[in-house]
């Protein structure tokens, strides 16, 4: 509740303090990263703080796709398809270097969804969100090659439609990256543990990993914290109840490569759930994902054995060759944080976002914003729609055009200026010159710099990984541990042998990072 307005104010206002800002972002997901991304850029003074790394959390535990969400179809969400379909070549656009396009094949299986329905499906699919870069819907005989040699034999036919991929953890780090560039105060491993409401601002109290408190103060505050946004809540408003999100795990299992080709496919479940098997780092495959309730701490989880069990069983309902849990080389998991709307199944509730707004009793007390449900597909838009929300802040709409760090590439010209730059720098592995080109777009010879020979680039860790890389990151990127690189900067753990990934830790511990 807000503080009575006979209540003296303290001599502790935001205007007689150093760390003054127009907006206190909570949480570095992709929607905190987007929202400081396009508040930076309107003019406003940012801070965003994460407790923990940047996507760390569900941001990096996605499918990794940039799409309309086919099967939310079926549940007559048409606006969050067409504004997903919208956004996804909007981001197309900004970030051909992190998102690319792909083509799935969805078998017809009988005695599950009729024909009519599903090509009546991606009929809208096409034709929702206006499509211009990628190509529509086609039939395809699942009896030639690739998918004969795949599928099981009763599957005979099939459509071919386009979605994208995106490197989800790269999309936070980018986006906070283009925020700390307009001006954000990005930081790491910082907390926020108090939050008290004064008249003209918000008093939040910061707290680092290594313990140190600082206080600062915030016209208005976003919570954009995930699986923790009732408890960010609960911190600012303590008198009310907050049990706003049913938290829903979704796990994946990473093969070495099932098939060849860069198709995916995405498999009808007896259960009315989709799951997705998508070419994964070049030389494994992605299968996901569950929809199962969770409780708990959302903070470190992994896939359970059940989940693995009904992903493998799933997929071998289709796949020719079967596939067990002990076949992966590694999994994921993560939790999504859905807004509460009493749907029957985790599998139907809504992943469109919601805003609660809180002005105090009296609708003039400084602003908190907490953010619910959303999708990585749809964040720049609930960013400006986030910001519409608040008094005060600029309505200059900017990050539909604006190209994220790196990616001011025509998407058309991706392959020609990678062998551009391949030309250039023959000295370099080509296959690492692709990934490196994935990662970072234009901004490649940042890291490689003024080196004429791998010896110019530092320390080898292994593969095409070097030192050079690595201290981008640090210095850059808000890398702070081995696991920022391997795990979220990058996928190099699937690459990279264990003894040469413990070289990344070492070079951390020993302090190289100031070096």
């Amino acid at each position: 509740m807000p503080p009575s307005q006979t209540r003296a104010e303290p001599p502790i206002l935001h205007a007689a303090m150093q760390n003054d800002f127009d907006l206190l972002i909570i949480g570095g997901g992709i929607n905190g990263a987007g929202i400081a991304r396009d508040a930076a850029g309107r003019g406003a003074s940012v801070c965003l703080v994460e407790k923990d790394d940047l996507a760390q959390a569900t941001s990096s535990a996605s499918t990794k796709l940039v799409h309309g969400g086919l099967r939310y179809l079926e549940h007559l969400e048409f606006r969050l398809v067409r504004e997903s379909l919208i956004e996804r070549e909007r981001l197309l656009q900004i970030a051909p270097h992190i998102i690319w396009p792909l083509r799935f094949v969805l078998p017809h299986d009988k005695g599950l969804r009729p024909k009519w329905m599903l090509r009546l499906g991606l009929f809208l699919y096409d034709h929702l969100g206006g499509r211009k870069l990628l190509p529509p819907t086609s039939d395809v005989d699942l009896r030639e090659p690739p998918h004969g040699a795949v599928l099981e034999d009763r599957l005979t036919h099939g459509w071919e439609y386009s979605d994208c991929w995106v490197e989800d953890s790269r999309l936070v780090a980018l986006n906070a990256l283009d925020a700390k560039e307009h001006g954000a105060d990005i930081r790491t491993r910082t907390e926020c543990v108090e939050l008290e409401r004064r008249k003209s601002a918000w008093i939040a109290t910061l707290r680092t990993s290594e313990g140190g408190e600082e206080r600062i103060t915030a016209r208005a505050v976003i919570n954009a914290a995930g699986p923790w946004v009732d408890t960010v809540l609960g911190r600012a408003l303590p008198k009310e109840n907050h049990t706003n999100l049913r938290l829903v795990k979704g796990s994946h299992l990473i093969f070495p490569r099932l098939y060849d080709g860069d198709h995916c496919y995405i498999f009808q479940n007896r259960d009315d759930r989709i799951i997705f098997a998508i070419p994964y780092e070049r030389n494994f495959t992605l299968v996901g994902t569950t929809d199962q309730g969770f409780e708990g701490d959302p903070a470190g989880i992994d896939i359970s054995a059940e989940e693995a069990a009904y992903i493998c069983e799933a997929a071998n309902e289709y796949l020719r060759a079967d596939v067990t849990p002990d076949q992966a080389v590694a999994s994921y998991a993560g939790v999504r944080p859905l807004y509460e709307n009493n749907a029957a199944s985790n599998s139907t509730v809504t992943r469109d976002y919601q805003f609660e707004l809180d002005q105090g009793e009296n609708g003039e007390d400084p602003p908190i914003l907490s953010i619910f449900g959303g999708k990585i597909t749809t964040y720049r838009k609930l960013a400006e729609h986030a910001l519409e929300k608040l008094p005060g802040f600029s309505t200059h709409q900017w990050t539909a055009d604006e190209a994220l760090p790196g990616g001011d590439i025509p998407v058309d010209q991706y392959d020609n200026r990678l062998a551009q730059l391949m030309m250039r720098i023959d000295w370099f592995p080509p296959e690492g010159l692709r990934r490196l080109y994935r990662a970072y777009g234009t901004r490649v010879e940042r890291i490689l710099g003024g080196a004429k020979s791998l010896a110019d680039l530092g320390t080898h860790f292994g593969g095409d990984f070097y030192e050079a890389e690595l201290r981008y990151l640090v210095e850059t990127e808000f890398a702070r541990s081995a696991e920022d690189v391997l795990y979220r900067r990058s996928k190099l753990y699937l690459h990279l042998a264990k003894d040469e990934q413990s070289r990344v830790y070492d070079w951390f511990k020993r302090g190289l990072v100031a070096a």
